[in-house]
């Protein structure tokens, strides 16, 4: 593999065994990771699709306590972590799975006999998916970690990725330990896989899969029985396969309910919204006019609005397409009635912005021209676009990104929520951005129609966003694909 940029290492640090991207590898002002994300990855080559769910284990005893837990097994899930484990159960209850692999730990070991019920297949546990080793720091409570090792702590809170501690850079051997899972799990046969871990091992797994460094601690969120899956396809020509988070953190509670991101008070929010299915949705992806959504895609944004009912939103950008339009009114409307249930309050105007640069449905169109043949692509897939296309939406969206960053930036409220409306391959691009990856990473992500992804940003607009849920669906029941679905006569995902 090639290095790229590394970070300069502690002094009396062992060189990686693995090359990491840089420390400009955070969000929206640092320079860009500069290759595409397969020269990056050591997996091994695999011969079938495989589907890997990961689950976050539940609350437990030390989490509530506010313990640095790490790699120690003196926790035990709370009642409220049974709870989370027996939505999870649910969440996933008509997936057919070949094997779980789970941590010894006890907490995520019981989460994983939860949510794994009556079946019958083959529980593995897994050394390497304990939590991340923090050594001295292990059962502290956090304010006796600050009053303990001062620096260190801090430099744990605001510099993990070079943190050191006994003799042991904890976030490196993580990383080291995830690339080790991998192998193991795409090793084995089956073709539908849950993993039942850690929030820091799960984050590690997540970043590694797509070939993301240690300077990506705590920017990929896992909370409490949060889901994760991330899709494996083999390339016809070999190597490692084509990878592909479906999505990330799918979690019990809301996404949009108040709280903390890493640690920190959200102080803002980019919620990005998928407009609900249209008729191109459903059957070629380029070939898109300017239809609305169908009776699907009407549920669908009527769902995100609700969703989003309990928050407060400052202002609504969308792409001028009638379809995100539609759906940003939808969203705007439930915010505005919401705010008057009262009999003498006065309804609250929630203003919806056309923004041209959130259109990219003409660059799909142009695709569809430049295609010798018809061009039929998943929707929330961009594998199958020119370079070209690709290109123009990547300068298009990096030009968008910083006027939403600007939006967000209300030196008047400095607590600000923005709700982004646009098509799926819009947002792809966004979070791409957010992310500080080139275009080539477009392909590791993907959404559905009438999805919800979250970016905190809890240093404002001009910190490093913190990625809360990509392609989160559950507030649309029934009329949403389930999390992941039966591969027993599917080929690919």
């Amino acid at each position: 593999m090639l290095a790229l940029v590394p970070p300069p290492l502690a002094c009396g640090a062992p060189h990686r065994r693995s090359p990491r991207p840089g420390r400009g590898a955070c969000c929206s002002s640092l320079r860009e990771i500069r290759q595409a994300p397969e020269l990056l990855r050591s997996l091994p080559e695999i011969r079938e699709a495989k589907r890997v769910v990961l689950v976050r284990h539940g609350q437990s005893t030390w989490n509530e306590e506010g313990r640095i837990q790490g790699s120690s097994d003196l926790s035990v899930l709370t009642p409220k972590g049974e709870s989370q484990a027996e939505t999870s159960r649910q969440m996933l209850l008509t997936d057919s799975f070949d094997v779980c692999f789970t941590s010894p730990l006890i907490r995520s070991k019981r989460t994983a006999e939860i949510i794994w019920g009556t079946r019958q297949e083959e529980m593995i546990p897994e050394p390497d998916l304990r939590e991340i080793d923090l050594y001295s720091f292990q059962g502290l409570l956090k304010y006796e970690g600050k009053q303990k090792f001062g620096d260190a702590y801090r430099q744990w809170q605001k510099d993990a990725a070079n943190f050191s501690i006994d003799g042991h850079y904890p976030v490196r051997e993580l990383w080291d330990r995830a690339e080790s899972c991998w192998s193991k799990i795409l090793a084995h046969e089956g073709k539908s896989v849950l993993v039942v871990a850690h929030n820091a091992v799960n984050q590690a797994l997540v970043a590694t899969a797509i070939g993301l460094g240690t300077q990506y601690f705590r920017i990929l969120l896992q909370s409490n029985c949060g889901v994760s899956v991330i899709d494996f396809t083999p390339k016809p020509r070999g190597g490692p396969p084509h990878i592909c988070i479906n999505r990330l953190n799918q979690t019990p509670n809301s996404p949009v309910a108040p709280g903390t991101s890493g640690g920190r008070k959200t102080r803002n929010r980019i919620i990005l919204v998928c407009h609900g299915t249209t008729q191109s949705n459903a059957e070629v992806f380029a070939n898109m006019g300017y239809e609305s959504m169908n009776m699907l895609g009407i549920i669908q944004s009527q769902k995100t609005a609700e969703l989003l009912l309990d928050l407060k939103i400052d202002c609504i950008a969308c792409s001028p397409r009638v379809a995100s339009v539609d759906t940003a009114m939808s969203i705007s409307e439930v915010q505005e009635a919401a705010d008057c249930l009262g009999a003498d309050c006065m309804p609250r105007y929630v203003e919806v912005k056309k923004m041209i640069d959130l259109e990219v449905e003409p660059a799909f169109q142009q695709a569809q021209k430049n295609s010798t043949g018809s061009l039929v692509v998943h929707p929330g897939w961009l594998d199958g676009f020119d370079h070209r296309s690709l290109t123009d939406i990547w300068k298009q969206t990096k030009k968008a990104w910083h006027s939403l960053l600007h939006e967000l930036l209300n030196e008047s409220e400095p607590e600000r929520n923005l709700v982004v409306v646009g098509h799926p391959a819009l947002h792809i691009a966004l979070i791409a951005q957010c992310l500080n990856l080139t275009m080539e990473w477009m392909g590791s992500f993907h959404l559905d129609a009438g999805s919800v992804s979250v970016i905190d940003f809890p240093d404002g607009p001009t910190g490093r966003g913190i990625v809360r849920c990509i392609n989160y669906t559950a507030h649309l029941g029934r009329w949403s694909i389930p999390v992941t679905r039966s591969t027993a006569y599917d080929e690919e995902f």
